[in-house]
């Protein structure tokens, strides 16, 4: 009887160990969700002028895919590149490259 008593027990503190640990990972879920709605998606025609000609310049080969913008003006730009792989990069409002 001891024994099936020990077993409950472990089994269940093994299943809240469990739980926990997809609690947070939820949470953590939560978290990177919130940052990746920090930018909202604009027209590609939107994008200010210095951006599309840094573009142009620094990486002649993209096309960009899809555009989004955040508070702080800062633009997050999707690219295709002429091999088939995709980036994503992100500039200012001056199109300067800033890493994220």
């Amino acid at each position: 009887m001891k024994k099936l008593f020990v077993v409950a027990v472990v089994s269940l503190g093994t299943l809240t160990g469990f739980a926990q640990e997809a609690e947070a990972a939820e949470a953590v879920g939560a978290t990177e969700m919130v940052a990746q709605d920090e930018y909202s998606e604009i027209e590609i025609s939107a994008l200010p002028e210095a951006v599309t000609n840094a573009l142009a310049k620094d990486h002649p080969e993209a096309t960009i895919s899809k555009a989004y913008v955040n508070k702080k003006e800062q633009f997050k730009l999707e690219v295709a590149h002429q091999d088939g792989t995709s980036a994503t990069l992100f500039a200012d409002k001056k199109g300067n490259w800033i890493e994220e």
